[in-house]
C-alpha cells in the first residue's frame, strides 16, 4: 500500500518491519498468535487503521502475517506432543507457566542453558533440509544440563529468518518437537521472528533455552573425582554441532566434494547425510543410569572435543588418563585428518571423535555402570582412567 507523501515522513521512522509470533503453549494446544510489530506511533487516518490495510503495508515492507498465522496452525499437531502435566499456560498467553512438583525433591535447584546451532544451519539450507536442525538445537541445551544430574522440564526456542515460508517453520519446529519428545521435556514456548533484510534469502538463525531441575544434594559437579576412578563414554551420532565451519572449508571448499556424493570413506554414505546427522540426546540414558549407580562427574564433548570438555569437571589435581583406540572413531572424523592433515591435538581439540558424552565413576562402579548402560541398548566405552595430575587429558597409545 503507498502511503500519501504527507503521512510517509510521519508513518515510516516507527514502522518497524519485523514480524513477531510468541508460541506460547497451552494445556490443550500449542497455539500462539502472529503478533506483527505495530509501529509505535502511527500519526494516519483511521481507515489507514483497518487490519487488511495494515496487513497489506506490512506485506509490502517484507513481514507476512498471514503465513505467520498459517506457521502456527501447522506446527501445533507437533508442540502438543512434548506436552508435560505440568504445563499450565494458557493458549495465546504472554509467557509459558511451569508448576513444580516440590514434594520430589528436598531443596530443588534450577539449571538454566542456552545455545544454538552454529554454521550447521549451511547444511540446512545447502540441502534444504530443515526437519532435523530442531533437534540440534535441543541437544545442545539439554545435554548441557543434564551433566550436572538436572532433568530438563522446558525449552524455549527463539527462530529468526528472512521470511516466514509456513512449510519450512513447521518443518524446523517439528524437529525442536522431536528433541524435547527424545529429552523429555515441554516445548512451552517460542517465536518466530520475520526480519526481511537482516538474513539472506532461504536463511534463518535458530537458539534455544532450556530449564532443568535438581536436588541439591545430588549435583554432579566433578568434585569428588579421585584418582583411580573410571572413564567411561558413550558415543555419538556423528559430528553433532561443533567444528562445521572447518568441515565445510576442508570438505566442500578444499577437497571439492559434493553433499550428495556417496563416499567409500564413509561406507558408501552420502556425504550430506552424514554431516547433518543430528546430535544425540544423552538425557533419557543418564537419568536412567542416576536411577542404578553413583556418577561422579560428567562432560558433554561439544567445541573444545576432549581436551577443553573433559578438564571442566575435573578437580585440579587429577588427570584424566584416556586410552587411545578404546572405542571407534568414526569414519567422518578419519576423513576429516586424513584429507586435511590435521594433527591428532587439533582432532581432539575441535571434535568429538566419535564420543559425546564422558562419564566419570568408582572403579567400585565401573562394572556396574557398563551393565546398566547395556541393558539399555547403549554402547559404552571404558575410555581410560583417573589419575594424579594437574587437571588435564593425557593419552596413551597416541601423541595427542
Amino acid at each position: 500500500m503507498d502511503l500519501p507523501e504527507s503521512l510517509r515522513a510521519a508513518f515510516e521512522p516507527e514502522f518497524l518491519p519485523t514480524g513477531k509470533f510468541n508460541r506460547n503453549s497451552g494445556s490443550t494446544a500449542a497455539e500462539g498468535k502472529f503478533y506483527a510489530q505495530q509501529p509505535a506511533r502511527m500519526i494516519a487516518p483511521t481507515h489507514l487503521r483497518e487490519e487488511n490495510q495494515v496487513s497489506d503495508a506490512y506485506k509490502q515492507a517484507g513481514v507476512d502475517i498471514a503465513a505467520g498465522n498459517e506457521a502456527v496452525e501447522r506446527m501445533k499437531k507437533h508442540v502438543k506432543t512434548t506436552f508435560r502435566p505440568e504445563v499450565l499456560t494458557e493458549l495465546g498467553g504472554f509467557g509459558g507457566l511451569f508448576g513444580l512438583n516440590k514434594d520430589k525433591y528436598e531443596e530443588p535447584v534450577l539449571v538454566s542453558g542456552t545455545d544454538g546451532v552454529g554454521t550447521k544451519l549451511k547444511l540446512a539450507f545447502a540441502m534444504d533440509k530443515h526437519d532435523t536442525i530442531g533437534i540440534d538445537a535441543v541437544a545442545m541445551c539439554v545435554n548441557d544440563i543434564i551433566v550436572q544430574g538436572a532433568e530438563p522440564l522446558f525449552f524455549l526456542d527463539y527462530l529468526a529468518c528472512d521470511k516466514v515460508i509456513p512449510e519450512k517453520i513447521e518443518a524446523i519446529v517439528k524437529g525442536i518437537s522431536d528433541g524435547c519428545v527424545q529429552a523429555g521435556c515441554a516445548l512451552i514456548g517460542g517465536e518466530t521472528a520475520e526480519m526481511p533484510g537482516m538474513y539472506s534469502e532461504g536463511e534463518y538463525d535458530i537458539a534455544g533455552f532450556t530449564v532443568g531441575i535438581v536436588d541439591k544434594k545430588k549435583i554432579i559437579d566433578g568434585s569428588t573425582i579421585r584418582p583411580g576412578d573410571v572413564v567411561l563414554g558413550l558415543p555419538s551420532s556423528g559430528i553433532h554441532s561443533n567444528g562445521f565451519s572447518l568441515v565445510r572449508r576442508l570438505l566442500l571448499e578444499q577437497k571439492g566434494y559434493k553433499l550428495d556424493q556417496a563416499l567409500e570413506a564413509l561406507e558408501g554414505k552420502k556425504l550430506g547425510d552424514v554431516l547433518i546427522e543430528p546430535t544425540r540426546i544423552y538425557v533419557k540414558t543418564i537419568l536412567s543410569l542416576l536411577e542404578k549407580v553413583q556418577i561422579k562427574g560428567m562432560a558433554h564433548i561439544t567445541g573444545g572435543g576432549f581436551l577443553e570438555n573433559i578438564p571442566r569437571v575435573l578437580p585440579k589435581n587429577v588427570n584424566a588418563h584416556i586410552q587411545y583406540g578404546s572405542w571407534p572413531i568414526l569414519p567422518i572424523f578419519h576423513l576429516m585428518q586424513q584429507d586435511g592433515s590435521i594433527s591428532n591435538n587439533d582432532m581432539f581439540r575441535t571434535f568429538n571423535m566419535g564420543i559425546g558424552m564422558v562419564i566419570v565413576v568408582s572403579a567400585e562402579e565401573a562394572e556396574a555402570t557398563l551393565a546398566a548402560a547395556r541393558e539399555l541398548g547403549e554402547s559404552i566405552y571404558r575410555l581410560g582412567e583417573i589419575t594424579t595430575g594437574e587437571g588435564i587429558v593425557t593419552f596413551e597409545g597416541a601423541e595427542v
